[in-house]
């Protein structure tokens, strides 16, 4: 399965978890998940791409 979220270090040395699917940063809610240190945003990528495949298999 193709993971949808991926954490990319930004020019400034920071961290994003990004939307592969949008081509922009992942979103919780109404905030966009920027500007975190590396360890944070792998973990959250696999957080949210784990969730993602959840719902995959929930709609099969």
């Amino acid at each position: 399965m193709i993971q949808r979220y991926k954490p990319c270090r930004e020019p400034g040395g920071t961290w994003t978890v990004d939307d592969v699917l949008t081509g922009r940063p992942a979103e919780m809610g109404s905030r966009t998940i920027v500007g975190m240190n590396q360890h944070d945003a792998e973990e959250l990528a696999d957080l949210l791409n784990g969730l993602n495949a959840q719902r995959q298999e929930a709609k099969s």
